[in-house]
Order: structure tokens, then sequence, then C-alpha cells
């Protein structure tokens, strides 16, 4: 483990290398979810180091270990998080390893900006896990419910109050500055996504490379019909589908976020392959 201090414009973002003991196969920049800490995804970048692969894990701006200030004075957008930061980790990773073959495994708010990034052809493989157009009407009751909560209710309502989305005080997690909330409901909220939205960049040259696709069966907050969704942004990349369902691993759930922790670790090597 090897900490990594990653320039993203105006900003250091603090990033962990996980490397093996010999040269790697390939060095994997791991894009995390909204409101998921790094740390989350390390027994899964320890696993890659064991495998023979190098993986970078960081966390975005104004966020779990890159935070420099109370979430309420940031200025960072999901746009930023998605675009400026990811795009600075990949820079990182080719500079820490620039004749290793480069890879990305993007989660969730992870997979789906990489139409906006301007250094694809870097890349010899895309992998995205639970990444896709989160329409709040694809949701499935009764969790529709709850991210009509989110949106509508509680959630606006605080974050205007406080100036920042309280995730702690309500129960979910983290903490997000105002805009990553803001930006992350108008997307959410409509059947276009983010498709129609002027803050974001124009898109870069598309991806080509190979693309592998994945869904969990079981989840609610991204289920295999917005997960689908994803492959008309990528409309040049040599796509594979893949579907994770718990029973075929001897799991009771996988879920959305918990598709990396340490219990569900029997599907990993199906992520990779």
């Amino acid at each position: 483990m090897q900490p990594i201090d990653i320039q993203a414009q105006d900003t250091s973002l603090k990033g962990t290398l996980f490397r093996p003991h010999k040269a790697p196969k390939a060095a994997i920049v791991l894009h995390g979810a909204t409101g998921v800490p790094a740390r989350y995804y390390h027994n899964f970048a320890d696993w890659l180091s064991t495998r023979g692969y190098a993986c970078l894990t960081y966390d975005y701006r104004d966020f779990g270990a890159s935070t420099n200030d109370h979430p309420k004075r940031s200025r960072a957008t999901m746009v930023v998080w998605g675009v400026q930061d990811q795009t600075a980790a990949q820079a990182a990773l080719k500079a820490h390893l620039p004749d290793t073959p480069l890879w990305v495994i993007g989660h969730s708010l992870g997979g789906f900006m990489l139409p906006f990034h301007p250094h694809t052809a870097q890349l010899s493989r895309l992998i995205t896990v639970a990444s896709g157009a989160a329409y709040v009407g694809d949701h499935p009751w009764p969790y529709r419910a709850m991210a009509l909560l989110f949106w509508f209710g509680p959630g606006p309502l605080a974050t205007k109050l406080l100036g920042y989305m309280p995730g702690k005080a309500m129960g979910l997690g983290a903490d997000l500055p105002a805009q990553v909330y803001w930006q992350w409901r108008r997307w959410c909220t409509s059947k276009s996504f983010y498709e129609n939205d002027p803050a974001l960049p124009p898109l870069a040259p598309p991806y080509t490379g190979p693309l592998k696709i994945i869904a969990m069966e079981d989840d609610v907050m991204m289920p295999p019909k917005s997960v689908w969704k994803l492959e008309r942004y990528y409309p040049e990349a040599q796509i594979s589908r893949q579907r994770l369902r718990p029973q075929d691993y001897g799991l009771n759930r996988i879920g959305h976020i918990e598709v990396f922790n340490r219990r569900n670790a029997a599907l990993w090597p199906d992520i990779i392959k």
C-alpha cells in the first residue's frame, strides 16, 4: 500500500496504490460510487494485488480522505467529481506505471462519466459495476418510495437549510457537498438522466475498447434495466453484459454498494474475468 497524492487542478486528492510483488499485469484505477469512501474498496484492491494487478483507490475532492474543509463550503459537483477528479486519478496512475496496460473499474458514478473523459484511448479495458442511468421511476417498490423521499422530501429540505446534504444525520452514510446533491437529484429525477444538463462538458472522442457492463440481479438502487441504458453512452465500445445473481454464489444478497464488501468476495473473480 502506497499513499498517493493526486493533483486535480486546484486541489489534491488522497489515494492509495496497491501493488503486487511482481510487475503488474494491469494498472487499475477504481472510480468509486457517490458517497462511498475509498477505504471501502481497500479489501477489493488488496485482493486484486494478490492476483497480480495494481489498483489505485482515491477519494473525490471534499470527501473522505480528500476533505480539507466542511462540505458546506465545497464547490464540488457531480461533474467535477466525475470528470476532473476521475481523469486526474487516471493520469496519476498512468504516471506511476506508464508501461502497464491501464484499466478502469467504475462503480456507479465511477462508470457513467467516461464519455466526457478526454483520454480514453489510453485504456485497455473498462469495467462498469452497478452503473447506469438511475431514473427514479425505474426503481422497484418499495425502494422507490424511499428514493422519492430522498429527492423530494427531507433530502432537499435539509440541504437547503444546512448548505450541504447531511447524510450522516439522515442515516445515509456520508455528508455530501450541496451541489453534488443538487446535480445528482436533477439527473436521477429526469428520464433523460444527464443528457440535457448544460453543466456537462462536450462529449470526448468515444471509447472504442472492450467494455464489460455488470448489473446485480437484486440491485434496487440501480436495477439491471437502468444499467443496460449505459450502453447508449458508449456507441463505439466492444460491449459485453453480465448479470450477477446472489444464488449463483451462495449469497443471500449482493445489492448496489455491497458488491465490494468482503462478504461478497466469491463474485469478485467474475468482475475481472
